[in-house]
């Protein structure tokens, strides 16, 4: 079993620890965060995931290197590949409500 702990500076004060651990293919992610507690997708993990290190500030950001050769096949890049296309969809979605509601209000006034 391959395991990697960054240390993620989030909004507390003391950074979150952020446990990657690949046993077999199999990959596992948790962050000390109160949202992944609370079984959130946390945006310290997906950052990572998305290869950001902006906010890594242990000193292993080589490893994250080695995290994304994990994902290829992964049950979790499946995930997130849906997690991307839900959030282009809900923005198309947003814009689309936006111009409605513009256009009922130039209705409404005339």
């Amino acid at each position: 079993m391959d395991s990697v702990i960054f240390l993620v500076q989030g909004s507390e004060a003391e950074p979150y620890k952020v446990n990657f651990t690949n046993n077999l293919g199999k990959i596992n992610i948790s962050c000390t965060c109160q949202a992944a507690i609370n079984g959130l997708s946390c945006k310290h993990r997906l950052r990572i995931l998305a290869g950001d290190k902006k906010d890594i500030v242990s000193d292993n950001l080589a490893s994250l290197e080695l995290i994304l050769t994990w994902l290829p096949g992964s049950d979790v890049e499946k995930a997130l590949k849906a997690v991307v296309e839900a959030e282009r969809s809900h923005e198309q979605t947003k814009k689309e409500l936006e111009k409605a509601k513009k256009s009922l209000a130039k209705i409404l006034i005339a």
